[in-house]
């Protein structure tokens, strides 16, 4: 029983070394400000991912990180102590796959929104 399970278990190894295409994991990094825009482009990816028969996890949704500066209104000092508050808001989300890198590209070749910066990841 054992040695068939090990024979079975070298079969499919040597099934993906002729191949050529071991299957790696990949993480899709994605940061925008706007959110319609970030969820329109992850909704893309996954749907891809999901039409070439690919694990798919995600999108998970990170803190978002917001950016504060604060300055007086008062350009020379005098006058009330009045402050201006501005914020940016950096929303990301991280997609992982399991797949063949030559896939990824064709998965990755998509319309991206503006605004939206993608960084992806290969591991083995």
């Amino acid at each position: 029983q054992k040695q068939k399970a090990v024979n079975m278990s070298m079969v499919s190894k040597e099934k993906q070394l002729e191949e050529g295409s071991s299957i790696r994991r990949i993480r899709i990094t994605l940061s925008s400000r706007t959110v319609p825009n970030l969820e329109k482009v992850c909704a893309e990816l996954v749907r891809n991912a999901k039409e070439k028969d690919l694990k798919v996890k995600g999108p998970v949704r990170m803190p978002t990180k917001v950016l504060r500066v604060t300055t007086r209104k008062s350009p020379n000092g005098e006058g009330t102590n009045t402050w201006d508050k501005f914020e940016m808001r950096v929303h990301k989300r991280v997609i992982d796959l399991r797949s063949p890198s030559e896939i990824v590209k064709q998965i990755t070749s998509i319309s991206l929104e503006p605004g939206v910066d993608v960084e992806v990841t290969i591991t083995e």
